[in-house]
């Protein structure tokens, strides 16, 4: 793989332009056929776009409003406005008002992309006195002339394209004052734990991420080909697409819906990915098989078991098994003789069934696919082991806005239940979260410290120096020496791996002092049919309850019907369901401890939503939810 000179983003578009060329860069779907746009196309269009970026008042070092979803427009906006010397404020077009009027004013934002008049109308709605120019990626609806600040991107792209022509190079005087301590966004974090922050990101992040790709054992060529379907703002994903940028690899856009369509056409090699998308395919393949005929249920679950049994036992003997406790010569050497008996046993049975049944689940995604980056958020082990046995491997990564990309595992070393080994420009360390004492790397532990949980420190080139005019928030952030709290707590393995094992900004303190880490008890409860979402409650009282949103079709399979969860929710038979569920899935048989018990439960009449108890990426809006509900859960605490 190349090691392009490059020293910002705009730098990047000019060189992959002179070395890739006429290759594609991304493709997109036009009139329903898809249709490339060359890495040249690609930076000619940003030039023109600049130039006229530039006629209507963007100047260096500001701040341009992006809110779009994935379309070509939005990476014909960003390459302009990296090609300005700008930076640039991306959201979704899920972006509520109150978001907008926030973001938009804070960050200073005078000149605003929109995606289309939907979003147009939403920006109109907001008073912002400092908008003067809003760029509509899709006119379509539009009457012309309605709002004097309204422009065409194509038009003002046009522009730009005719003042070129007559000789204007501001934009090349604009690239060569571009240092790289510029920002090249500003992404404002989804507010989980109040007001959005923004955090400022400087281009020798992204370069110093994306070039050190190539020292992971993870190859990118441009014969790849990248499927995006995650949102392109989320940092996770603008790192996959400025990889397949940086290595030459061309990026097709899809969604939802046409997924399974667009897997079979553009027969991906990479893509990015969110654990919601393969949990709803695990879905889906479980409820093929309880309509299939006894002989495939048969057939599919020999298939499983075998590939269970024959990846468990090469996992071991690559050393890719989870290691927490650091094993013994001894045990290590008894387990290595008990895993490759397993492995003779089930070599031949597992390679059978794998071409007759397992081949055919993987032929879905397209044929050439070598695996998949799973991000922003935890992936189930089940779902994990399901994928990875049946031969879609899943590369959990971890990172965060304020890190980026912090590590990922690899083709070679995939441990499952972890998020992989670190990036090389990624350093950690995990302290102890009572006392401070920095358990790993520490020599006077055993593996220095692997095994031991604590909250997860980082630093590294990729790491943000401050959040945008939040002096405080960022004092919060960043510990006296520098160091990064994520707010997860993690594990460092004796694999060399790193293990989310939950969040410590998350912690629920009992009353009696006992620490209660919500995620892996909640991402449990989840994994029954009758259990759509939940939250656990219990701060600074004596036991765990929960709030739960009970799943239609998970209850409907057991006879019990209604249109809607608020309609659900009345029915008696539903709350003896969910009690029964969450005492089978959470008891100290299941390996939880007493006080992780829980002792109450609640069902909700309505599910949780993005924008509202929900982020963009899922996470649960805990202070949000709390404030929502604070009746009901006095009322599950009335008696103490």
């Amino acid at each position: 793989m190349p090691r392009l000179n490059a020293s910002h983003l705009a730098d990047l578009y000019r060189i992959t332009a002179q070395t890739y060329g006429n290759r594609p860069a991304f493709v997109y779907k036009k009139n329903k056929e898809w249709t490339p746009v060359s890495f040249q196309d690609l930076y000619e269009s940003g030039l023109n776009l600049a130039t006229g970026l530039i006629s209507v008042g963007v100047e260096a070092r500001s701040h341009v409003g992006l809110l779009a979803d994935n379309r070509i427009e939005w990476i014909y906006a960003d390459c302009a406005v990296q090609l300005c010397g700008a930076a640039d404020v991306p959201r979704g077009s899920d972006v509520s008002q109150a978001d907008i009027a926030y973001i938009l004013q804070h960050a200073e934002v005078s000149v605003v992309f929109v995606e289309d008049v939907a979003l147009l109308k939403k920006v109109q709605a907001v008073e912002l006195p400092l908008i003067k120019i809003i760029i509509l990626m899709d006119n379509q609806g539009y009457t012309e002339g309605s709002d004097p600040r309204v422009q065409s991107l194509y038009t003002l792209m046009e522009l730009g394209k005719q003042r070129r022509a007559q000789g204007d190079r501001q934009v090349e005087e604009r690239v060569a004052g571009i240092l790289p301590s510029d920002l090249f966004t500003l992404i404002y974090t989804s507010g989980t734990t109040g007001t959005p922050k923004g955090v400022m990101l400087p281009h020798s992040n992204m370069i110093a991420q994306i070039a050190s790709v190539q020292d992971l054992p993870i190859q990118v060529v441009p014969e790849d080909r990248f499927l995006s379907i995650l949102p392109v703002w989320h940092i996770f994903e603008r790192v996959i697409e400025m990889v397949a940028v940086y290595y030459g690899a061309p990026t097709y856009y899809t969604n939802v819906r046409q997924l399974a369509e667009d897997l079979k056409t553009v027969r991906p090699t990479l893509m990015a990915s969110a654990p919601r998308l393969w949990e709803s395919i695990y879905q889906r393949i479980l409820a093929t098989l309880k309509n299939a005929s006894p002989i495939r249920k048969t057939l599919f679950n020999l298939a499983y078991a075998c590939a269970r049994q024959f990846h468990l036992a090469q996992d071991f003997l690559k050393g890719n098994q989870l290691d927490i406790t650091g094993r013994s010569a001894a045990e290590s050497a008894g387990l290595t003789v008990l895993n490759l008996g397993r492995l003779a046993i089930f070599f031949l049975p597992y390679k059978l069934l794998d071409t007759i049944v397992l081949s055919k689940l993987r032929a879905v995604t397209g044929g050439c696919f070598r695996g998949t980056v799973s991000g922003g958020g935890a992936l189930p082990r089940h779902i994990d082991e399901f994928f990875n046995f049946i031969g879609i491997p899943i590369l959990e990564g971890y990172g965060l806005t304020e890190g980026m990309v912090l590590s990922v595992r690899t083709f070679g070393q995939r441990v499952i239940g972890t998020v992989g080994v670190l990036f090389p420009i990624t350093t950690i360390r995990i302290v102890d979260i009572n006392t401070n004492e920095v358990l790993y790397p520490n020599p006077a532990k055993k593996g220095e410290g692997r095994g031991l949980q604590g909250e997860i420190h980082v630093k590294g080139e990729q790491v943000m120096h401050s959040y945008y005019k939040n002096d405080e928030a960022t004092a919060k952030a960043f510990k006296e020496d520098g160091w990064l709290n994520t707010g997860d707590l993690g594990i460092f393995t004796f694999n060399n791996s790193l293990k989310i094992t939950g969040r410590s900004k998350d912690t629920i303190v009992l009353l009696g002092g006992e620490n209660v880490e919500p995620v892996p008890i909640e991402t449990r409860l989840c994994q029954s049919d009758l259990i759509e979402q939940c939250m656990l409650v219990g701060q600074d009282k004596k036991t765990i309850g929960v709030l739960l949103v009970p799943a239609l079709e998970g209850f409907k399979k057991l006879g019990i019907t209604a249109e809607n969860v608020a309609e659900l929710s009345q029915q008696p038979a539903v709350r003896e369901h969910l009690v029964q569920a969450v005492k089978t899935l959470i008891s100290t048989k299941q390996g939880f401890k007493p006080f992780e018990v829980i002792q109450d439960v609640y069902v909700l009449d309505k599910p949780f939503e993005v924008g509202d108890e929900l982020t963009n990426l899922f996470k649960l809006k805990r202070h949000v939810i709390t404030a929502k509900y604070q009746a009901v859960i006095q009322q599950m605490y009335a008696d103490e």
